[in-house]
């Protein structure tokens, strides 16, 4: 099932959100360029549903490989392909976009004269670069990727956010990523013109095969760690995103935050083309992981307004998964990347709940909401069972993950794991009270009085997402068992076992 024949899956599936986008930019009908653009995300989630059935979960390595002259001249390749780490992450990111989409269904503008062509444009151009992420294996592509996505997030979140701030946080987030993609340049370059015995090579089963070794090892190994750890984010790097979850829309935060690139950075890319250092250095991995989490955990105490406390819980459990890589472990990494893929459904779910209040309420701050449940009940149960699986609450999604996380954390490296546990608590403790207030309280906004549940269309963007949330949080063995031979592979080149 690993050979499909000689169609490109993936640049099938690279081709099509860029080919709608390049539709919807020029459509000015805005009850047209909407199903336009959710019929190349739903085309899009087919086709990585496709190369999901069609992918051999036997198989430890890379599958449907492609690869062509990019820049010949420095042996730059177009090379792309998955394996059982990167696989599931294609429908994730598909289905996430796909609710994205129907959650802007009614987007509207702070520059009067956009239509809603560009948004969805805009929108499906950061698909394509996402996946692109996913299925790059060449470095320099990725690095290509990586920077792809940062116009359609200016743009989206400078043009269509909310608030007189929007277009400052616009672009201080743009040149945070930006600076950020400075070490991750030089990294690349380091890895790849290291070896002066050798060719210079790109691609990164050339480089895995080459272990560095020596200062050279720990200057690659330092320079990704700090570019993903920007994007993760990483405390101290993650002032960005409190205030974009604050003034983006809804629904890009939710593709924002449900879309952990840079923990997914450190698992394809960082520990990989720097395993000895990787060892060596577990003690920042665990340390920058246990820090985030206590910090993120804390701050979701103080903050009032539901975006806001809903990040920083997204942050302080990406955290757990960054320990969780420092114990190089198979159950570990399995839980981690679980843990991401929850991130999808219950973060991005979560944000997704929050564009619809919005819409209705217009505003997320607990002091301005309260009662919610008598008038939205739907929209209130969708809401705790994302956040309960962000949490981490047994027979959700979130529950394996963390489990398999923190037992593998407790047993290398007991400090951090005890601190991890603390640190979920505090995340869980900011969470229960603003929810009490803002959905079980007394009602203050005479727009939640009037509001209504939620709509068919919001409501299917959200069932299935709901649906997988629970199913994992049941029964996580098949997804366990599909990560279970790149994972045994991933740790065996790692950790020398």
């Amino acid at each position: 099932m690993a050979d499909p024949g000689s169609w490109p899956l993936l640049s099938t599936l690279l081709a099509v959100p860029v080919c709608t986008a390049g539709i919807a930019a020029v459509d000015r009908r805005a009850s047209r360029v909407r199903w336009i653009a959710l019929t190349g995300a739903l085309l899009t989630l087919f086709w990585a549903l496709l190369i999901v059935a069609a992918f051999d979960r036997h198989d430890p390595g890379f599958q449907f490989v492609e690869s062509a002259d990019w820049i010949p001249g420095v042996q730059i390749r177009y090379l792309v392909g998955v394996d059982g780490l990167s696989l599931l992450f294609l429908p994730a990111t598909a289905l996430l976009f796909c609710a994205a989409l129907v959650a802007a269904w009614q987007v509207g503008s702070s520059a009067a004269s956009l239509s809603a062509g560009p948004y969805f444009a805009w929108l499906l151009l950061l698909e394509a670069a996402t996946l692109g992420v996913f299925c790059a294996l060449d470095t320099m592509l990725l690095f290509f990727f990586w920077e792809l996505m940062l116009p359609p997030l200016y743009f989206l979140i400078s043009l269509w956010g909310s608030g007189p701030a929007r277009e400052l946080v616009a672009r201080r987030y743009f040149l945070i990523m930006l600076v950020g993609g400075v070490p991750l340049l030089f990294g690349l370059l380091a890895a790849a013109l290291s070896f002066s015995g050798g060719p210079v090579a790109f691609d990164l089963p050339t480089l895995q095969a080459r272990e560095l070794s020596g200062p050279t090892a720990y200057l690659v190994f330092l320079l990704l760690f700090a570019a993903f750890a920007v994007k993760v984010p990483v405390v101290p790097l993650h002032t960005w995103l409190p205030s974009l979850a604050m003034v983006g829309p809804p629904a890009v935060i939710a593709l924002v935050v449900g879309l952990k690139l840079g923990a997914y950075g450190l698992i394809r890319f960082a520990i990989p083309l720097a395993p000895l250092a990787a060892r060596d250095l577990h003690w920042l991995i665990a340390g920058a992981g246990a820090a985030t989490i206590l910090y993120a955990g804390t701050a979701a105490l103080v903050h009032s307004n539901l975006r806001a406390i809903l990040a920083c819980s997204s942050v302080a459990h990406v955290g757990l998964v960054v320990l969780g890589l420092a114990t190089f472990s198979v159950s570990a990494l399995q839980g981690a990347l679980l843990q991401l893929l929850n991130f999808s459904l219950a973060t991005g779910g979560g944000f997704l709940v929050l564009a619809f209040l919005q819409r209705r309420s217009g505003s997320t701050a607990v002091d301005r909401l309260g009662g919610i449940v008598a008038r939205m009940p739907r929209l209130t149960a969708f809401f705790l069972l994302f956040a309960m699986s962000g949490l981490g609450m047994p027979g959700t999604s979130g529950f394996p993950g963390e489990l398999l996380i923190v037992v593998a954390a407790l047993h290398s490296h007991t400090g951090a794991g005890l601190a991890a546990l603390f640190g979920m608590i505090l995340a869980a403790a900011g969470f229960l009270s603003p929810f009490r207030k803002a959905f079980l309280g007394v009602p203050d906004n005479p727009d939640i009085a009037l509001a209504d549940d939620l709509l068919p269309r919001e409501l299917a963007c959200l069932l299935v997402p709901a649906a997988l949330t629970v199913a994992i949080g049941v029964w996580p063995m098949p997804i366990l068992e599909l990560l279970r031979p790149a994972a045994e592979a991933w740790v065996t080149t790692i950790a020398g076992l």
